[in-house]
């Protein structure tokens, strides 16, 4: 019996669930949906439910985990939310007073077949919708977000850290870009 997930040092957890990208899957809209189902009824706090991340977008190569952005009302307290969630099988990742991360998917033997990262957040808060849309409408951009992904794909194959950071100027930038094009959507 090897270890549980918790046991676990983050390197042999990034050796265990490496970086990896696959062409769009025309299943991740389905799984989203039936996971957006079921968080409605788990999580009766939620003002929006959204799918989020490279998944979303339908033409380019992501992960192949749905990320997924669930936004409570400001007044709620986010930690009532946590063991609701928690309850619900993903496991607490990381939090702080902005919000919190979930997984569901990760298994001692690897991943899973559906995996999500679930962020909970504040109404409002969610700059991911915003990149999200951005990409979906200049396809040539999201060619660039697509290709510069690859490049880091194998240098940063056992270090999602990194992966992530190398990537945030790029999302920073567009995102900015999309709130001044897109006013006050969300």
């Amino acid at each position: 019996m090897g270890k549980k997930l918790s046991e676990m040092s983050l390197e042999e957890l990034w050796k265990l669930f490496p970086v990896f990208l696959t062409e769009y899957q025309a299943s991740w809209k389905e799984w989203y949906f039936e996971e957006e189902i079921f968080l409605k009824k788990a999580i009766p706090q939620a003002v929006r439910i959204s799918h989020i991340g490279s998944t979303a977008i339908g033409s380019i190569w992501a992960k192949p985990i749905i990320d997924i952005l669930v936004e409570v009302p400001k007044e709620s307290d986010l930690l009532d939310n946590k063991d609701l969630i928690i309850h619900s099988g993903y496991i607490c990742m990381a939090q702080n007073e902005k919000g919190i991360s979930f997984n569901k998917g990760y298994t001692e033997n690897g991943f899973a077949e559906k995996v999500f990262h679930l962020h909970l957040k504040y109404i409002g808060d969610n700059d991911e919708l915003y990149f999200r849309d951005y990409l979906m409408g200049h396809p040539d951009v999201a060619g660039e977000y697509e290709k510069m992904k690859k490049k880091l794909w194998k240098k940063y194959e056992y270090d999602r850290d990194g992966y992530t950071n190398a990537k945030t100027e790029f999302i920073r930038r567009y995102t900015e870009e999309a709130r001044l094009l897109y006013k006050n959507k969300y």
